[in-house]
């Protein structure tokens, strides 16, 4: 599965100038089946494998990752990194306070 459309590359790209800004959406999330970690896109460095977002794994993060490390994650029985297709975008501020609730309850 490609992870990251030309479509979504292009809205990701467009708001790299927002930075770490909550105000932005989340345009795409990318899951593990084999276990509970997720990455939610912000944004991505123009020309660049630079992206930033939030990170559900051990903790709810805001940081930085790599699609290209995404892509080279194996998991059991040849499983990998997938796109959720349903996905809605969603402000960043929102997702967080969702994901920060969850983790406290």
């Amino acid at each position: 599965m490609e992870l990251l459309t030309d479509e979504l590359k292009k809205q990701a790209e467009g708001q790299y100038s927002l930075g770490s800004d909550m105000d932005q959406e989340i345009i795409a999330k990318f899951f593990t089946p084999w276990s509970d970690w997720t990455w939610y896109l912000m944004n991505k460095q123009p020309g660049k494998d630079y992206c930033w977002g939030i990170v559900e794994g051990h903790d709810v993060e805001a940081g930085s990752f790599s699609i290209k490390e995404l892509t080279e994650i194996a998991g059991p029985f040849g499983l990998e990194i997938e796109r959720d297709l349903y996905f809605s975008p969603i402000k960043a501020k929102d997702l967080w306070k969702e994901l920060t609730e969850k983790e406290t309850a």
